[in-house]
């Protein structure tokens, strides 16, 4: 399976119109939304072409090939717009463990106990990043809208054993490969 991975929308239709083009491109099976979908949040400004009503409109359509967790930003009443379960963690299985989270909970710093070999898939910063603590990888895609750090707005793909980072032009960030 080919898993689109995705965080940090903060309710910009063009950007997640901009990856729901590569969901399509590479024929990708399932979207795994790592949280904060709607609402851009009181401490970021709004995202280009910020329209939560737009999001909910691309997104529902896709409802039985999405798997979200649910982020800071999320809201009650973000369940209530849109046709898919928004959850508080979630385990995805293919090939090795996947974890979602948001990451203001669990992250590098706050782990989860997991067994070794998991990845956790977690998003919360903005930054895209790849790291190994206590044997357990943590990968944050970046977030599609409002990157911070080195300002790539970004996201992933996971196919087989590999996960790679891309940039919003399929440029590679970086890449992880699964033992």
């Amino acid at each position: 399976m080919r898993y689109l991975i995705i965080s940090d929308i903060h309710g910009s239709s063009y950007y997640l119109k901009k990856v729901l083009n590569y969901f399509e491109t590479l024929k990708c099976d399932k979207i795994l939304i790592l949280g904060d979908i709607l609402y851009h949040g009181p401490t970021n400004d709004l995202p280009k072409e910020y329209n939560p009503k737009e999001v909910i409109k691309l997104l529902n359509p896709l409802k039985d090939k999405i798997i979200a967790v649910k982020g800071n930003c999320d809201a009650e009443v973000d369940s209530m717009v849109l046709d898919f379960p928004i959850l508080d963690l979630a385990l995805v299985n293919d090939n090795f463990n996947m974890y979602m989270t948001h990451g203001h909970r669990f992250n590098p710093d706050n782990k989860l106990n997991i067994e070794s070999g998991s990845v956790v898939l977690y998003g919360h910063t903005h930054i895209h990043k790849i790291d190994d603590v206590d044997g357990v990888t943590y990968l944050n895609p970046g977030s599609i809208s409002l990157a911070k750090g080195d300002l790539i707005n970004s996201f992933a793909i996971k196919e087989d054993n590999k996960i790679t980072i891309y940039d919003l032009n399929m440029n590679v960030i970086m890449e992880y490969i699964h033992d």
